[in-house]
């Protein structure tokens, strides 16, 4: 009897360490495969949907998210698809907890998927200070950005895929901050010397994510000797589209045609919606011709594009009426369906509401772009996720995950107003 015990131990001590074997085997493939898995892979594949992310849950970014939190967040992401997340700066706890993260839930579940484009802020001299900005002097806090943002990507190889140098640095529009195209070249430029020495991975694409107009789509004043030799360093264009605040600046492709006056105005909000994404791909076209013309075959990227539900301002009802969460969710569902089909990436903007945005305006429309509000209810565009049940047992900030309006489409439409008619004048403040 106590040879047969003394067997039935060691043969149970094989099982369990066979168990372990394997359980470390598929740990090493995953890490192997990660490591595997560049940015040429993951971009333009319809497989790793991509998003824009920021984890601020309160109206000051003094309150980092929590570790937690992050985690919390993540998993809510990968139960909707999302393999790739874009971050803005590296000076903040946010993205490196971020990395902390994504690693520990690596670990935890062998099958957890995630990567990330990792931003590295980019600043003009006295920006966001008292001071005037001084728009031909760098920011002397860039060369931090950018050695942080080069130890994260040799720290986090298996994660970070992308290291993005600045976000809309280079458009005018960005008073408080923007710098010439020559500062976003020479950081460009210096890290792909660090990969070109063995510093950072070989794989690593470096780019900088701007609008599009940055990018050569738009204004004459843009197309400078200095961008061409931008579009040359980079490995891809990441670029920026938006037909929401065109609905204001730009308003011709938003309005109601005359040939559209007698339509039920949900058909015109539906037309209306199919221009809006019509327009952002006539600025990918325009960027994407720029750059053919300069005899360049450069992968192109939506780095950013979105759509505010929220807005009291030049978006909303005095304004060009492009606001709510049914626009936002037929916006996300063409945008999806067309990159997609191209082989885009599209890092949406973004994926939950960020109340520091506009931190003095509750309404403020830079509030409201996510697909999820800060306290976690999923938007109109993910109510069927929400009655598919992917989000079982999610929560944010303790919250189960529920529709907005309670799931009644009826209180959600009365929210939503037809665009302009073209001879309409507007009002907004």
């Amino acid at each position: 009897m106590k040879s047969v015990v003394n067997c039935g131990l060691v043969a149970l001590c094989f099982l369990v360490l066979a168990s372990c074997k394997r359980e470390a085997e598929v740990r090493e493939n995953q890490v192997k495969n990660s490591m595997e898995l560049t940015a040429a892979d993951i971009l333009g594949n319809p497989n790793y949907q991509a998003i824009s992310y920021g984890g601020y849950r309160q109206n000051t970014r003094d309150i980092q998210p929590t570790f937690e939190e992050l985690k919390e967040d993540l998993r809510i992401l990968e139960a909707m698809g999302i393999k790739v997340l874009r971050t803005y700066n590296v000076h903040l706890y946010h993205t490196s907890n971020l990395l902390l993260a994504i690693r520990a839930l690596k670990k935890e579940n062998p099958d957890f998927e995630m990567y990330v484009m990792l931003g590295a802020w980019i600043d003009c001299k006295d920006a966001w200070t008292d001071m005037e900005p001084d728009h031909q002097v760098e920011s002397s806090a860039n060369a931090g950005e950018i050695a942080q943002a080069v130890l994260l990507a040799n720290a986090y190889p298996d994660i970070v895929k992308v290291i993005a140098v600045g976000n809309e640095a280079m458009i005018k529009w960005a008073t408080s901050y923007y710098v010439q195209p020559r500062v976003i070249l020479k950081w460009v430029v210096h890290l792909q010397k660090l990969k070109a020495e063995g510093k950072l991975p070989a794989s690593l694409w470096i780019t900088s994510s701007d609008d599009f107009a940055s990018w050569g789509g738009g204004e004459k004043q843009y197309h400078t000797p200095e961008l061409t030799k931008l579009i040359e360093a980079v490995d891809y264009i990441s670029m920026h589209t938006y037909p929401y605040h065109n609905s204001h600046y730009n308003p011709e492709f938003w309005k109601v045609p005359e040939s559209e006056a007698n339509l039920p105005d949900i058909e015109k909000v539906d037309a209306a919606m199919i221009r809006a994404v019509a327009f952002a791909r006539s600025q990918y076209n325009a960027v994407s011709e720029y750059v053919k013309g300069l005899g360049f075959d450069k992968p192109i990227h939506i780095g950013e594009t979105g759509w505010a539900s929220v807005s009291d301002g030049f978006y909303g009802p005095e304004g060009s009426r492009a606001t709510d969460q049914y626009k936002q969710a037929l916006y996300y569902k063409l945008i999806r369906e067309w990159t997609d089909a191209a082989g885009i990436s599209c890092f949406y903007f973004e994926a939950f509401n960020e109340p520091w945005k506009d931190a003095a305006n509750k309404t403020g429309s830079e509030n409201h772009f996510g697909l999820f509000t800060e306290d976690g209810q999923a938007k109109y565009a993910l109510w069927d996720r929400v009655d598919q049940g992917v989000f079982k047992g999610l929560t944010r900030s303790g919250k189960p995950i529920k529709k907005t309006f309670g799931g009644i489409k009826d209180s959600l439409m009365r929210k939503v107003l037809a665009p302009p008619a073209q001879n309409e004048k507007t009002q907004a403040h």
